[in-house]
This record gives C-alpha cells, structure tokens and sequence, in this order.
C-alpha cells in the first residue's frame, strides 16, 4: 500500500513495542520520513539504522511532525508521554489500546490543548502489519478532518475504517469484536476438553469444528436483524424452550467427561434467566433475547 494523496508526508512515532516497531518499518519501507522515541532509548537503534530519526524525548517527537501517532503500553502510559508536551496544531492518533470512555476523555483532553484527535483499535497483529493480504485493518473515530487528511498514510500498514466522530467508537468496535472473539475460542477449548483422554483425535475433531461454526454463521446477522426489530420469535426454528431443555445434556456430558462447564455455563445459564422470566412470553423466541439481559445497570 502506498500513499497516493500526500507523497512520503512525514510523522511521528511513540512507542516501538512489537506493533510500534511493525508500523514504524513500515513506513520507512513505503518511503515516509519517521521520528520515533521510546521509553527505553535502545529499540530505535535498528530502526534508525534503517532511516528513523531518533528523538531524544517525547517532546521532540511531537514538535518533529504534524501527524503523531501514539503506539503506547495503556492509556496512563499516553498522559505520562505527552504530560507537558506543547500539542498545539498537531493531529494525534492514538493507537493505544483503551476503553470507549478513555478515547473519549483523552479526545477532549487533547482537543484542550489545541490537537486533532482519533482514538483507534487494531485489528491486527504485529505480523500482518504491512501485509496487505493478511486483511488487517484499524478502526479510528473523533476528528472526521484529521481522518481525511492523513488516511493514506494511516493505511500505508492497514486498512483504516472510520466508524464515527464519537472518539468512544473505535473501542467500542475493537472490543466487541475481540469479546466475540474470545468467546469463540471459549466453546472451542470446552469442545476439545470433552475429547482429552478420549480415542478422539484433536486433528479429526477440527475440521468439523470449523465446518459447524462456519454453518452457524449465520446468527450474527440475523441476531443483529432481530435485536433491531426486538422481534425475536418470526422464522424461529430452534425455540428457547427447547434449547434449555436440552441444554442439560451438554452440562451432564460436560460432568461425565470430568470437564468444567465454566466456560459454556454462563451463556447456558443466561438463556434459562430469559425463559424463567416469562415462560410463555420467551418459550418461542430464539437465544438473541437473552442478550438483553446482559445490561444490568
């Protein structure tokens, strides 16, 4: 990917972690001027033997460039960095992963003291940074202005997806996906808990396991279809009530295999608190309804 607006615009660099480091090279590789500091000074030696220009301090990073993006430890790591630092005219992006409501504190924290702002996430690892292929990409909300500007230089590692002017959003966005994500991966390790021991090989058991959560697919648009209609009964074919009956089989299963259910249990247990609620109301939706039940406050 190249920058086709603005060519080899310069920037700036905090933090050469290993994703810091994977942005950083490659920038230089697309041929943009970089400036980056580091808390620990001697992770920018092989990048600037490859080009960087080496800050002595966060301050002289900042007045380098226009563009910053911050590539940090933790949003406390992002004040300590900038703490003092004359951010007057600058367009920060700050690629540090955070919650919706520290990207919209430091968005107004920013803004305060005369910057652009875009809180980000990355959908990516540090291997597929550069890889156009891989099909990484970085959501980033706030400054609309500051997005347009700099977008070909933001997806010279990524693709960039703006998804609001909301500096909550890109968090927002990142998070849900991973909490997907990880729950995936939680039926997974349960699925492969109730093989261990068994003349069940993991390599047999996983191709049915992607074909199955593949087929299954199909729940999160249809999910999302019904939880903006809140019409969670047309077109069901396996109710709520039947689903709960028959999810005292996984959990005895679970217990005869000598397997924890407590990765599978909450979400079990969700389901029967929305039946419970009112059996007659809820016997013939299908499970989307129980994701109301998760906003307890």
């Amino acid at each position: 990917m190249t920058d086709t607006h603005v060519t080899n615009r310069p920037l700036t660099l905090l933090g050469l972690g290993d994703m810091g480091t994977a942005l950083a090279r490659t920038w230089l590789a697309a041929g943009h001027p970089l400036t980056v500091w580091n808390r620990t000074a001697a992770k920018a030696d092989a990048l600037a033997a490859e080009g960087a220009a080496v800050a002595a301090s966060p301050a002289e990073a900042v007045a380098a460039n226009t563009l910053v993006v911050l590539c940090l430890l933790d949003d406390a790591s992002v004040g300590a960095a900038l703490d003092g630092v004359d951010l007057t005219g600058k367009d920060l992006v700050n690629l540090t992963t955070g919650t919706p409501a520290e990207g919209r504190a430091r968005a107004a924290w920013a803004e305060a003291r005369g910057a652009r702002f875009l809180d980000s996430g990355i959908m990516a690892t540090p291997g597929m940074i550069g890889v156009p292929e891989a099909g990484g990409y970085v959501f980033h909300s706030g400054s609309r202005a500051l997005f347009d500007a700099h977008r070909a230089t933001l997806e010279v590692p990524a693709g960039a997806r703006f998804v609001g002017e909301d500096p909550g959003h890109a968090a927002l966005h990142d998070v849900a996906l991973l909490s997907a994500m990880y729950g995936l991966f939680a039926g997974v390790s349960h699925a492969y808990a109730l093989i261990e021991g068994e003349d069940v090989a993991p390599s047999s058991l996983a191709p049915l396991l992607s074909e199955w959560l593949g087929a299954m697919g199909f729940f999160v648009g249809n999910a999302a279809e019904r939880l903006a209609s809140r019409d969670f009964t047309t077109g069901v074919v396996s109710n709520l009530a039947m689903q709960v009956a028959g999810s005292g089989t996984l959990l005895r299963a679970s217990a005869d295999q000598g397997v924890s259910a407590e990765l599978i249990g909450p979400y079990l247990d969700l389901m029967r608190e929305r039946l419970e609620a009112d059996p007659v109301a809820h016997a013939g939706e299908d499970t989307t309804g129980a994701i109301t039940l998760l906003r307890r406050g």
